[in-house]
């Protein structure tokens, strides 16, 4: 009997030493950088000071440290310093493109959340003023950086107004920046541990008059937290209107001018050595979007092509009824299958889309472009008009193992130059166009022989890029499109938007991308906006070594 009060009392001890235990190791994991991974996108307090028709609103949902940490967690082990580098390299830019040196400025105070926002006098203007906030730890942080920051811009000859608006006191001036031209700057310190500063004290004014009413600020607009909850996480938010998708982040002039593309939101965060982003691009009313989901017939039908793919491929996409793609997108389409690319060597994959009911499988290698589709659409007769008008010659041609195969030849003269003799006869030789090769249910259509040759006799499959479009999880989208390290860095190398984070990086950033994927999806709309607009949901993976 009395051994029961001390065994009560051990496994007490013991209880209580696990829930200490597991308390702890809670509380590691929740400052781990790792967890970013699962930032959950909540609405940032600075959006209360952002007006709703914002050109631009970027938020960092976190502090400057941690992602820094989280690049150095998950980079190989010989490459854990050149990751961090690189990533504090980018955020210590992007603060001195702003004027600040988060070093000496900010790294000791400054809290988990940070935001910038574009604004403009009136709706759909040019952005003409800008409001960063700044988040503190703690209110003597907040208090002694703005010490701190007036003193050093008084004895660099800044004239300071102090004055009170709204019952909140602001300090403006025009001085500089750090290692800027002298400019208007106006600062604010809301709740002591949230730091304003804007361009100016009417650009400041009219932040603070936006936070008191409810219908004019970003953080209370129904369609704002709806995309916060349709995107779900996210360590980085970002919105942006219609005036400067193009100048800012280079989305396609097809796509901006007439009203096409409204607004966008997006999220970003990291995914183990993947950047991650997920973004809704709300439509002009009577804009076009993407065709609706395929049926269920359409999805395993281009299951079937993937699985059914052979071979090297360094660009992979998935597209679903091609045929039906409006105006609006076709660029994109045409920019995926490379069309216009070689000249004549475009042709045929322009005619097949423009046909194909779909699912339609682009392949792009070292071998040239392939092309997958049922084996009955479109039928190769339905071609034959476009193709003759190029001067395209259709032909059966004889191959050992496979009797369907059809060639597209155009003659043409010899090059500049060459000599012919009277053994060639004719001065006229047939160049190849294209190839079909029906295989089964599955019809493929290569730019030469030799990648027919491959589909046809390779045993190896695009692992690669297979797993990219799984890494995706939209096996319905409209699009799906996995590149290898090559062809993602040539693209992101002519993104204007690549191009300024590299900048602002001081270093090419490029040559860490080991892959890119995207994929595109019709949205479910907005059922706070007219009845007429619909949106694309765009989903996107940045893969690094």
């Amino acid at each position: 009997m009395k051994a029961r009060p001390f065994l009560a009392f051990v496994l007490a001890a013991v209880l209580l030493l696990l829930s200490l235990a597991a308390a702890g190791w809670w509380l590691v994991l929740q400052r781990s950088p790792l967890q970013l991974q699962h930032q959950p996108l909540v609405s940032p307090r600075a959006a209360r000071f952002v007006p709703r028709q914002a050109p631009l609103s970027l938020y960092l949902l976190t502090d400057g440290q941690r992602p820094e940490g989280y690049a150095r967690a998950v980079a190989p082990g010989r490459q854990r310093r050149q990751a961090a580098d690189a990533v504090a390299g980018l955020r210590d830019g992007a603060f001195a493109a702003a004027g600040l040196d988060y070093p000496a400025e900010l790294a000791s105070w400054l809290g988990p959340e940070l935001g910038l926002a574009l604004l403009a006098n009136e709706p759909g203007g040019a952005a003409d003023g800008w409001l960063l906030s700044l988040r503190s730890r703690d209110a003597d942080g907040a208090r002694r950086f703005l010490q701190r920051f007036w003193q050093t811009r008084s004895l660099a000859g800044t004239d300071l107004q102090i004055s009170s608006y709204r019952g909140m006191g602001l300090i403006s001036g025009r001085g500089a920046l750090v290692g800027t031209t002298p400019v208007p700057i106006a600062t604010a310190l809301v709740n002591d541990d949230l730091v304003l500063i804007a361009s100016g004290r009417g650009v400041l004014e009219q932040a603070l008059d936006v936070s008191q009413i409810d219908e004019l600020n970003q953080a209370a607009s129904p369609s704002f937290q709806q995309a916060l909850g349709r995107l779900g996480k996210g360590a980085v938010l970002l919105t942006a209107q219609a005036e400067v998708l193009g100048s800012w982040l280079g989305i396609p002039a097809q796509l901006t001018g007439a009203g096409a593309v409204q607004e966008l939101v997006a999220s970003l965060r990291p995914d183990g050595r993947s950047l991650a982003l997920e973004a809704l691009l709300r439509l002009a009313p009577g804009a076009t979007g993407l065709p609706p989901a395929p049926t269920a017939a359409a999805g395993d039908g281009g299951l079937a092509l993937l699985a059914a793919l052979q071979g090297q491929s360094d660009s992979l996409a998935l597209v679903q009824q091609p045929s039906l793609w409006p105006e609006l997108w076709q660029p994109l389409l045409a920019a995926v299958l490379r069309v216009g690319e070689g000249g004549g060597e475009g042709l045929l994959p322009a005619l097949v889309a423009a046909a194909d009911p779909g699912p339609l499988l682009w392949s792009a290698g070292s071998q040239g472009w392939l092309l997958g589709t049922a084996v009955d659409q479109p039928d190769p007769a339905s071609l034959e008009q476009g193709l003759a008008a190029q001067g395209l010659t259709a032909a059966p041609l004889p191959v050992e193992g496979d009797a369907s195969v059809m060639v597209w030849t155009r003659l043409e003269a010899p090059p500049a130059g060459r000599r012919i003799g009277r053994e060639e006869g004719a001065v006229l030789q047939a160049s190849l166009a294209g190839a079909r090769a029906s295989q089964g249910q599955l019809a493929w259509w290569g730019q030469n022989l030799a990648v027919l040759q491959e589909q046809r006799e390779s045993r190896q499959t695009p692992r690669l890029r297979l797993a990219q479009l799984a890494a995706l999880d939209q096996p319905q989208a409209s699009l799906q499109w996995a590149m290898a390290a090559g062809p993602a860095q040539a693209l992101l190398q002519r993104w204007s938007t690549w191009q300024l984070l590299s900048g602002l990086a001081g270093r090419p950033l490029a040559p860490a991308v080991q892959g890119l994927s995207l994929s595109l999806e019709p949205g479910d709309g907005d059922s706070n906006s007219d009845s007429n607009s619909n949106s694309v949901h765009l989903s996107a993976r940045v893969g690094f070594g």
